[in-house]
C-alpha cells in the first residue's frame, strides 16, 4: 500500500536540511511520512502522513486500505473470539477515520473516538490529555455507558506514536475506571525512542495487563540540540514573509448554495504559490470572489451516527454499508461534467463518513479522486517539493467550538490542480461562518472552479428524561446462535440460563387452566431419531434446488417492488433461515450486504414493540421487509398488520409495511412470495437444530420488562445435532443453477394478479366445521404447520391430500411415532392439514394463546 516516492523528492528533505532532523527506520518509511514545521510551543516538527488523509490529499482506497489492514492484523493477533469482544477507541482529531477503519478490519468491534466537542448534559465516560497536540483535552462521550465497561480487549488507535504519552494517559485513565486484562495499541507509524518504548512495557507491569503493539512501520526521529528554538525562528521568518505578500480584497456578500448546477465556474482559478524567487510560505488569507456552491443531498440514513463520537456499532456499520452505493451515486451525478481531479474534503473530526463515500465514489467516476480533511492544527506551508505542506488555506472555525473561535486550515488544496472539491461537514458545522466571505467555501472557491457541499446530520444522543431506555445491540453468533455473525442479528434477550421447558402435559395444563400464555414457557426440544434425520437429509437433497428458486424469486421481488436496499426482518424463528437465505441471494447475485435482523411476534400479543423501536431509530421504516417461512391460514399476517398499526399510532412512527415476504404462500395471504405451492421446506422438519440452535421466543412478565426485547434460549448443548448452517449451504450451493428459472418466474409474477384471496382461511373454516372443531385456531394447514403440530402439540389427526408423495414422508413418520391417524382427503387446497385435539388434550389454544373452552 506504500506510495512510491523517489528519495530525491522526499517531502521531508526541506526540514531535514535546515534543522538537521533525521528520519530512520523501516524501508518505505519515507514513503509514508514527510516533514513540516508547526506553530506549536511544544514540538517544532510535524510528521506528515501520506496515507492518513488529513494534511495530504490521497486516494481514499489507499487511506481506508491502510486502516483496514491494521484492523485485520489486530484480529489475527487477538483471535476470532477475543476480536468479537473488542472495543476500538480512536483519537481526535487526526485518527478518527483511521480508528474507524481499524474497527472495520477487526469486523464486529464497536467503535468510539475521543472528541473536543462536549455535549451539554452528557457525562464523559473518560478523558485524557495529548501532550504535544495543539489542542489537548479529549473527551469520551459514548451514548451507551456500557460500551467501555466490558472486560474484552480495548484497541487504541492513533496515527503515530512519538513519545507514547497520549497512550499512557489514556490507558491509565480508562484502566482506573474500567479495568481489563488486555490492550492493543495501533498506529500507522511507531516513532518512539527505545526509552519511550520501555515506558509502555512498564505501564503493562504496573497495571497487570497485557499491552500489544501493532504498527504499519516503525522508526525514530533524531532531533539535534536546540531544534525547538531553531524551528520556531524558521516558522516566524517564513510566516512574516507570507504576511507581507497577502493581498486584501473587498468583503463579499456571502456564498449561496443551490440544489444543483453543472455550469462552469465563472471566477478565476487562483494559486497560493506566487513567490517571485525561491520557496516561501504559502498561506492564503485573502478575501476571494464568492464561489458558486452546489448542494448535494446524500440522503444520509435517518438516525445513523455521522461517526464514532458517541459510538458506532456493528449494526450501524451494516446500515452504512447498505447506504453507501446510493450516496456515492448521488454525489457522482452532482459532479461537474468533465471533472478530472476531485477532492473529497472532510471536516476536522468528521473523517470517516467522507472517506467511505469517497472510496465508494472512486470507481464510479473517470476523475482522479483524492481525500483529505480540514484541521485545527497550525502548520507552516512552504512551496517546495521537499516539504510536506505546499499550501495552506486559512479560515475561521465554523462549528461554534467549545474553546472559542479560532483559525482552521486546509492543506495542499490550493494549487493542487483540483477542478472540483466536495466539502463534507456535519450539520453542526453548516453555519453562517462556513458560508461567510472569509469562510471555508469562499477560500476554496478562489482556487477550485467547482465547490460542492454535502451536509451529514450531526448525531447527538437523546438525553431527555422522557426518552425511552436505551435498547441493546442485536445478539449475534457465535455468542448467541450457531449462525455466522454477519448472517443475522437477533433483537432478543438471552434467556439461556433460565429453565423454561416443561413436559407437554404440565405445560398444557397451565395453558388449559387459563393461567398461562403459550409464549410464557417452552416445549421440550424434539430430539429426532436416526430415521427421522435421514428423512430430513433426503428431503433437503430432493428439494434444495426448488427452495433455491423460491428464495431467488422472493428476493428479486422484494428488490424490485419493495426496496432497492431492503432491511430484512425475519419473524423468529421459522422466518430466520429464510431471511438468511434471502440475504445470501442478494450477496450472490449483486454483491449486496443486506442488513438482517430477527424479531419476536407472539399470537395475541403482537410483535415486539421494542424491536420495532430499535429498527425505527436505525433504519428507514420504509426499507423494512418482514420475512417468514410460509403462510398457513394467515393468522400471523393479520397479527402483524394489527400490531404495526397500533405501534405506529402509539409511537408516531410511520412507514413500516406489515405485508410479509414468504418463501411459500399456499394460503394466498400475501403478495410477495417465492411460490404458492404447499411443499416440504426441510427447515420445518426440525426445531432449533435447523434455526441456529435458538428456541421459540418467550414473553413472560417476570423475565421481559417494558424496556426489554422478548427472550429466547440458545441451546449450545445441541451443537452436535445442529444442521443450521448445513441447511443454508446446501440451498445456497444451488443458486447458480436456478438463475434463469428465477428470472423467468419473476417476470411472470410481475405480470400476474397476486392479490391475496385468503382461500386458505376459507378452507380452514370449512374443515373446522366439518370435523366438529368449531375453532380455526385448532386447524393448522400446510406441511410446515402440520409438522409443528406433530412436534409441539397433542395432535388429533392429520388430513393428507390424496396422492401426496415424498413431501409427507416425515409427516407420516412423526404421525406413526405419536400414534396419530393420517386420513386421506380428496379435495384439499393444502398438501396436508394438522388438527389439534379439540376436547380431551391439553394442546388446544385459541387466538389469544390461551385454552379454548369447549
Amino acid at each position: 500500500m506504500n506510495i512510491a516516492v523517489n528519495n530525491g523528492d522526499w517531502s521531508g528533505s526541506w526540514v531535514a536540511e535546515r534543522l538537521g532532523v533525521e528520519l530512520e527506520g523501516d524501508d518505505g518509511l519515507r514513503a509514508l511520512l514527510g516533514l513540516a514545521l508547526r506553530r506549536n510551543p511544544k514540538r517544532a516538527h510535524l510528521l506528515v502522513s501520506n496515507v492518513l488523509g488529513k494534511h495530504v490529499p490521497q486516494s481514499p482506497a489507499v487511506v481506508y486500505g491502510h486502516g483496514f489492514a491494521l484492523g485485520r492484523r489486530v484480529r489475527d493477533l487477538l483471535g476470532e473470539t477475543e476480536a468479537g469482544r473488542a472495543v476500538v477507541v480512536g483519537y481526535a482529531e487526526t485518527a478518527t477515520g483511521l480508528g474507524h477503519s481499524v474497527a472495520d478490519g477487526i469486523g464486529l468491534a464497536p467503535y468510539l473516538h475521543s472528541t473536543r466537542r462536549p455535549v451539554p448534559g452528557m457525562t464523559p465516560a473518560g478523558g485524557f490529555e495529548e501532550s504535544h497536540s495543539h489542542a489537548t483535552s479529549h473527551l469520551l462521550l459514548p451514548e451507551d455507558p456500557a460500551l467501555l465497561s466490558g472486560d474484552g480487549p480495548l484497541v487504541l488507535v492513533d496515527d503515530e506514536f512519538s513519545t507514547g504519552n497520549t497512550i499512557l494517559n489514556t490507558i491509565r485513565d480508562l484502566h482506573a475506571r474500567y479495568p481489563r486484562k488486555r490492550y492493543v495499541v495501533v498506529a500507522l507509524v511507531d516513532m518512539r525512542s527505545p526509552a519511550d518504548a520501555g515506558r509502555l512495557d512498564g505501564l503493562a507491569d504496573e497495571i497487570g495487563a497485557r499491552v500489544d503493539l501493532v504498527a504499519g512501520a516503525s522508526g525514530t526521529v533524531r532531533l539535534p540540540d536546540g531544534v525547538l528554538a531553531k524551528g520556531q525562528e524558521l516558522v516566524a521568518r517564513y510566516e512574516e514573509g507570507a504576511a507581507a505578500a497577502d493581498v486584501s480584497a473587498a468583503p463579499l456578500a456571502g456564498v449561496a448554495v443551490e440544489a444543483d448546477d453543472r455550469s462552469p465556474h465563472p471566477g478565476a482559478r487562483g494559486t497560493a504559490r506566487t513567490a517571485p524567487t525561491g520557496p516561501r510560505a504559502t498561506s492564503d488569507r485573502t478575501a476571494p470572489t464568492a464561489p458558486h456552491v452546489t448542494g448535494v443531498d446524500l440522503h444520509w440514513p435517518h438516525g445513523l451516527p455521522d461517526g464514532g463520537r458517541h459510538g458506532f456499532t456493528p449494526a450501524h456499520r451494516i446500515r452504512l454499508e447498505t447506504a453507501l452505493p446510493a450516496m456515492a451515486a448521488r454525489l457522482a451525478e452532482a459532479l461537474p461534467l468533465g471533472a478530472r481531479r476531485v477532492l473529497a474534503l472532510g471536516f476536522e473530526e468528521l473523517m470517516y463518513a467522507p472517506l467511505r463515500v469517497a472510496r465508494e465514489l472512486e470507481p464510479l467516476v473517470a476523475a482522479e479522486v483524492r481525500y483529505s480533511t480540514t484541521t485545527r492544527s497550525p502548520v507552516l506551508a512552504v512551496d517546495d517539493p521537499g516539504y510536506a505542506i505546499r499550501s495552506r488555506l486559512v479560515f475561521p472555525a465554523h462549528d461554534d467550538p467549545a474553546d472559542g473561535p479560532g483559525e482552521r486550515y486546509a492543506y495542499n488544496v490550493a494549487g493542487a490542480g483540483f477542478d472540483a472539491v466536495v466539502v463534507f461537514v456535519d450539520s453542526a458545522g453548516d453555519t453562517p461562518e462556513l458560508h461567510a466571505p472569509d469562510g471555508l467555501l469562499a477560500r476554496l472557491g478562489a482556487h477550485v472552479p467547482h465547490v460542492l457541499l454535502a451536509v451529514v446530520p450531526s448525531y447527538v444522543p437523546a438525553l431527555t428524561e422522557e426518552s425511552p431506555a436505551m435498547l441493546p445491540e442485536p445478539l449475534r453468533g457465535p455468542a448467541f446462535s450457531s449462525y455466522p455473525p454477519e448472517d443475522v442479528g437477533w433483537l432478543l434477550q438471552d434467556l439461556s440460563e433460565v429453565t423454561l421447558e416443561a413436559p407437554t402435559e404440565e405445560r398444557e395444563e397451565a395453558i388449559q387452566s387459563g393461567g398461562a400464555h403459550y409464549a410464557e414457557s417452552l416445549p421440550v426440544e424434539y430430539q429426532p431419531s436416526e430415521r427421522y434425520q435421514a428423512l430430513f437429509h433426503a428431503a433437503l437433497e430432493t428439494s434444495a434446488a426448488r427452495i433455491a428458486q423460491a428464495v431467488g424469486v422472493v428476493t428479486e421481488t422484494v428488490l424490485a417492488e419493495r426496496s432497492a436496499r431492503p432491511v430484512l426482518v425475519s419473524l423468529a424463528r421459522a422466518g430466520t433461515p429464510v431471511g438468511v437465505l434471502m440475504r445470501r441471494w442478494a450477496q450472490f447475485r449483486y454483491g449486496a450486504e443486506l442488513p438482517h435482523y430477527a424479531v419476536s411476534i407472539v399470537r395475541g400479543r403482537g410483535i415486539d414493540a421494542n424491536a420495532l423501536r430499535w429498527l425505527a431509530a436505525r433504519h428507514d421504516p420504509r426499507d423494512v421487509v418482514f420475512v417468514d417461512g410460509w403462510t398457513g391460514k394467515g393468522a400471523i399476517t393479520r397479527e402483524l398488520a394489527e400490531a404495526v398499526a397500533e405501534f405506529e399510532e402509539r409511537e408516531g412512527v410511520s412507514g413500516f409495511d406489515p405485508e410479509i415476504a414468504v418463501l411459500a404462500d399456499p394460503g394466498s395471504c400475501v403478495r410477495t412470495y417465492g411460490t404458492r405451492e404447499d411443499f416440504l421446506i426441510p427447515s420445518a422438519c426440525l426445531n432449533s437444530t435447523v434455526s441456529g440452535l435458538i428456541s421459540r421466543t418467550v414473553l413472560r412478565a417476570d423475565l421481559v420488562g417494558p424496556d426489554d426485547f422478548h427472550g429466547a434460549k440458545f441451546y449450545r448443548e445441541l451443537a452436535g445435532a445442529d444442521v443450521s448452517v448445513a441447511f443454508l449451504d446446501a440451498i445456497a450451493a444451488r443458486f447458480g443453477e436456478v438463475v434463469d428459472a428465477v428470472d423467468a418466474a419473476v417476470k411472470e409474477l410481475a405480470a400476474a394478479d397476486r392479490t391475496p384471496t385468503w382461500e386458505g382461511w376459507a378452507a380452514v373454516e370449512r374443515i373446522s366445521e366439518e370435523y366438529g372443531i368449531h375453532d380455526v385456531n385448532l386447524v393448522k394447514p400446510g406441511v410446515g404447520e402440520t409438522t409443528r403440530v406433530l412436534l409441539r402439540r397433542v395432535p388429533w389427526k392429520i388430513l393428507a391430500r390424496a396422492g401426496a408423495g415424498a413431501d409427507l414422508d416425515h409427516v407420516r413418520l412423526l404421525a406413526e411415532q405419536r400414534g396419530v391417524p393420517v386420513e386421506e382427503v380428496g379435495e384439499l387446497p393444502y398438501t396436508c392439514v394438522g388438527l389439534i385435539h379439540p376436547r380431551f388434550t391439553r394442546g388446544a389454544t385459541g387466538a389469544d394463546g390461551r385454552a379454548v373452552n369447549l
